[in-house]
């Protein structure tokens, strides 16, 4: 199966070609189950401390949310700094939230010199009421704690950036960036071949994994894989080859489309560079692309069925935010899905003797998967246990079709939060 179509693909010159899928047997030290952002980090940071392994992808890399979400690179979880620290307490949390900065400075490292993947920088973290003690504490907390530049922008700052009668406050957050991720898990997978330690075969699925002796072996449709170490990478893609992670991963869809050139409609409306999104539980998130277009993201759902009239359906909230633009017209239109844990943590670590996780990065991937790649890299190679710092979160199960109809539901619950919010201000 080729990359779905959107603005990530249609960008991609030339094609990339697919490396062979596995025919065979195959012995391995390591072998990585899922060829996205955290797989392939993963690769890449083995094979520079010399160590080879075997890498399987059941499509081309970044088929899955790796190379169709929104782009953008921000520190942070799912799961807020605020509850971690209650739960962990502000040491803890202050670790953890360090890791993901180290993350997110790998791939802007990484991207910079690529070179035309990183695509902005900053950005905006919007209030849909009028209420700036709120942003005021978020501000000051993680200036102070966790090392933040954050700083709210005046009402005049915000009009110059935004004309939008929606948002009454703004955070700046100059640490985000946004890239393309599709052409980055490309540059990716080049530095990963170039180093001759990796074994990268697409098109191959893993139907099976079973532990034997001391290894586990990997069952493909036409071969197999027998390696010391597997690691399971493959998040909401990943299917049902280890239960006790699948029944961890719920996998949450979103949407996201993008503009045919809106000319200088879009300098009326937009004109704040870098990411912008809303602070909703269940908020829009966007960016302009390629000078006068814009890339949309928006609701999410457990249902993986597209909807039907999924360009209509956001082009509404486009329109509702920013009337000037009524005249748009949406180029493309995809969904894509993330994976969730309960906990809203990712599920990195070792599972079993030898079977480890770095997955379920929950909307946060593209700094996250870098983190997950590098704990587990120091653990395989080094026999380090930062990994440890996620044991209290695990691969709960995440309550099969109860849980995603609960997850549904909390969804549902968010969205009436966010309109009782923008009602009352407060």
């Amino acid at each position: 199966m080729s990359y779905p179509q959107t603005y990530y693909s249609e960008r991609l010159q030339p094609k990339p070609e697919s490396q062979p899928f596995l025919s065979g047997a195959v012995d391995a030290d390591i072998c990585i189950v899922g060829g996205g952002l955290a797989g392939l980090t993963l690769a890449l940071r083995l094979a520079e401390q010399g160590r080879s392994c075997v890498l399987l992808e059941a499509e081309q890399v970044g088929f899955g949310a790796s190379g169709r979400n929104g782009g953008f690179v921000s520190p942070g979880f799912a799961q807020s700094v605020e509850l971690l620290e209650k739960n962990l307490g502000v040491d803890t949390a202050k670790t953890l939230f360090a890791e993901t900065v180290k993350g997110a400075e790998f791939v802007r490292l990484r991207a910079t010199a690529m070179g035309g993947v990183i695509q902005g920088d900053g950005q905006l973290k919007l209030l849909r009421y009028n209420a700036p003690g709120a942003l005021q504490r978020i501000v000051h907390h993680m200036n102070a704690v966790h090392d933040q530049r954050l700083k709210i922008l005046s009402p005049d700052a915000l009009a110059a950036q935004l004309s939008s009668n929606t948002y009454h406050h703004a955070i700046h957050d100059p640490h985000t960036f946004t890239i393309d991720p599709l052409a980055y898990v490309q540059g990716l997978k080049e530095q990963v071949l170039a180093t001759g330690l990796v074994s990268l075969y697409e098109r191959t699925p893993a139907v099976s994994l079973q532990k034997q002796g001391a290894s586990w072996q990997i069952a493909t449709a036409q071969g197999r894989v027998k390696a010391r170490n597997v690691v399971l990478t493959g998040s909401a893609y990943l299917g049902q080859l280890y239960r006790p992670l699948a029944g961890a991963v719920l996998p949450i869809a979103t949407y996201v489309v993008s503009t045919d050139g809106l000319g200088s409609s879009l300098d009326d409306a937009i004109r704040f560079r870098g990411a912008i999104a809303d602070t909703r539980l269940a908020g829009d998130y966007y960016r302009r692309v390629e000078g006068d277009q814009l890339l949309w993201g928006g609701r999410i759902t457990t249902q993986r069925s597209e909807p039907r009239f999924l360009a209509n359906l956001l082009k509404r909230q486009i329109v509702e935010i920013y009337p000037q633009l009524h005249d748009l017209r949406i180029r493309h239109a995809w969904s894509g899905l993330m994976g969730y844990a309960v906990h809203k943590m990712p599920i990195i670590g070792e599972l079993e003797p030898g079977l480890w996780s770095c997955t379920a990065f929950g909307g946060y991937g593209l700094s996250t998967t870098a983190m997950g790649a590098d704990i587990v890299a120091d653990a395989l190679l080094q026999g380090d246990d930062r990994w440890r710092m996620f044991q209290p979160f695990g691969a709960r199960w995440s309550g099969g079709a109860f849980g995603r109809a609960g997850t549904q539901l909390v969804y549902w619950g968010m969205q009436l939060k966010d309109r009782w919010q923008e009602k009352s201000g407060r």
